[in-house]
C-alpha cells in the first residue's frame, strides 16, 4: 500500500516529463467534457496545475500555465487570456509557495491549495464580469472546495509512477 509523502519514507524516482505533459493534457480532457451548468466540477487543469508547481516548479511553471490557459480559453471560447492569466497567477504562487507546502501532511497541503484555487477562480470572474458578465452566484466556487477534498488522491495518484518498489534485503542489516 502506498502512504502519503509526508509519512512515507521511500525515495521518488525522478518524474518524467512526458507524464507531466500526459497529466496536464488529460486534465485539459476533463475540462472540456460538457457538465453544463452543474456546480462542484473542479478545474481539473488548474487542479493538476498546482500540483505540479508545487511539487516540480522547475519543470512546470508560468509558461506551461500560460499555453494551457490559452488552450482553454480557446477551447472554451471565453474570453481571450482569462484562463491564462489565472492559471500564470496560480503557477506563480504555487511556484512561490513549493517548499512551504510540501513540509506539510496531504490534508494541510488541500488547506493551503484552497486559497490559490479561489484566487484563481476570482480572477477569472472578475474578468468576466469587467468585461459584462454576470455573477454567477456563490455556488461558482463550490468546485474549489470539491477540488481540495479530493487533493489527497490526486496526489496518489500522480505521485503514484515515482515511487521506487520496495527493495527488502533480509540479510542486510540497516
Amino acid at each position: 500500500m502506498i502512504q502519503p509523502t509526508h509519512s512515507s519514507r521511500r525515495i521518488l524516482l525522478p518524474v518524467s516529463g512526458w507524464f507531466i505533459h500526459f497529466t496536464l493534457v488529460s486534465a485539459l480532457v476533463l475540462n472540456l467534457i460538457p457538465f453544463g451548468r452543474l456546480p462542484g466540477i473542479p478545474d481539473w487543469v488548474a487542479l493538476v496545475l498546482a500540483f505540479w508547481c508545487i511539487h516540480q516548479p522547475l519543470k512546470v511553471g508560468m509558461g506551461t500555465a500560460f499555453f494551457f490557459g490559452l488552450v482553454m480559453d480557446v477551447a472554451n471560447a471565453n474570453i481571450m487570456g482569462q484562463h491564462a492569466l489565472a492559471y500564470v497567477l496560480l503557477a506563480f504562487a504555487a511556484g512561490g509557495l513549493s517548499r512551504r507546502v510540501l513540509w506539510f501532511p496531504l490534508v494541510q497541503q488541500a488547506l493551503h491549495v484552497l486559497p490559490l484555487l479561489l484566487g484563481t477562480q476570482l480572477v477569472m470572474l472578475l474578468i468576466r464580469m469587467a468585461t459584462g458578465a454576470e455573477f454567477p452566484g456563490i455556488l461558482y466556487f463550490l468546485s474549489s472546495f470539491v477540488a481540495i477534498l479530493i487533493w489527497h488522491p490526486v496526489s496518489l495518484l500522480l505521485l503514484l509512477p515515482q515511487y521506487r518498489p520496495v527493495e527488502r534485503d533480509d540479510n542486510r542489516p540497516i
